[in-house]
């Protein structure tokens, strides 16, 4: 593990899935112990995407801002909101100078799939039509659960015909409940996410419903005609064999895709703002939705 990294594991929380109302207060309390980002220049709004029901969204506009990501935090489909990700919308803002819009999807158990899909997809469809954005300029993307909302979006967006997507930006995505790679099968004692908690996420988002490729993308037996995709991974994530995997995938369905495996990193672990590693994982998410967008 990079040695930046290591020394700050004895302050992640303890990976447990047991009690969601307690894990989000743990993560709550956590995003508010960071120093709050430096958004001078940029225009942040909360709106409620209209439904039944109304999506909030947090919408960070930079100044001379160039297309739009639908960005979906991470957080085991159980955790998180527009709060605990502000440091993390703010930080893709400003890398990419693009306009971010922050979605406050709900969130498992209480509201298992397709909740959050549907939320994310209707924020999508809202941004495409109504929020006087390019409609050929907008990107998909999150990180762990929130990047498989994004390659899920992606994937429905493809078989409804819906608004086009021009990108998709998917860091250390959750995209096979199956949990049937060697990293997912092996990686039982790694830092924030190990085996036991992504299935505890899972058991949770699909509240005993059965997969499908909208819940789970990696189960989608066609993947031509997405859009091309950044995908990232960590060397110690269970993730980071099923994101591979669906990297060469898209790649041999005719998808242009990077493909970034970041050694010595852990789940989340570019949270860790201070590494030297974290400093490039992030600025190159930026970057990758920069060029994408300005193509």
């Amino acid at each position: 593990m990079d040695p930046e990294l290591e020394a700050f594991l004895p302050l992640f929380p303890k990976a447990n899935l047991d009690d969601p109302p307690a894990a989000r207060k743990g993560l709550a309390a956590l995003a508010a112990s960071v120093p709050p980002p430096d958004t001078t220049g940029m225009h942040i709004e909360d709106v409620t995407v209209p439904g039944d029901p109304g999506v909030p969204v947090r919408i960070y506009t930079p100044h001379d801002a160039r297309g739009a990501i639908i960005w979906l935090h991470g957080g085991a489909f159980v955790m998180g909101d527009l709060d605990t990700e502000h440091t993390w919308a703010t930080r893709v803002a400003q890398n990419s100078d693009a306009v971010v819009i922050s979605v406050g999807y709900r969130l498992a158990p209480e509201n298992p799939f397709p909740a959050a899909f549907d939320d994310a997809y209707a924020v999508l469809t809202w941004a495409a039509q109504n929020a006087g954005l390019d409609p050929d300029r907008i990107a998909v993307g999150g990180h762990s659960a929130g990047g498989g909302l994004a390659a899920a979006v992606a994937l429905r967006a493809r078989d409804e015909r819906g608004p086009r997507i021009r990108f998709q930006l998917l860091n250390q995505p959750g995209l096979d409940d199956r949990q049937e790679s060697w990293s997912a099968r092996e990686f039982t004692d790694t830092p924030w996410m190990n085996r036991d908690k992504v299935t505890a996420s899972w058991r949770h988002y699909l509240g005993g419903a059965p997969a499908t490729q909208y819940s789970s993308p990696a189960r989608a037996a066609d993947l031509s005609g997405l859009p091309p995709a950044y995908i990232a991974t960590a060397e110690f994530c269970p993730n980071r064999d099923e994101d591979i995997d669906y990297a060469v995938r898209l790649m041999r369905a005719g998808v242009s895709v990077e493909l970034h495996q970041w050694p010595g990193t852990f789940h989340g672990s570019q949270a860790i703002l201070s590494a030297e590693v974290s400093q490039r994982q992030n600025a190159e998410l930026g970057a990758a939705l920069r060029r994408a967008l300005e193509g």
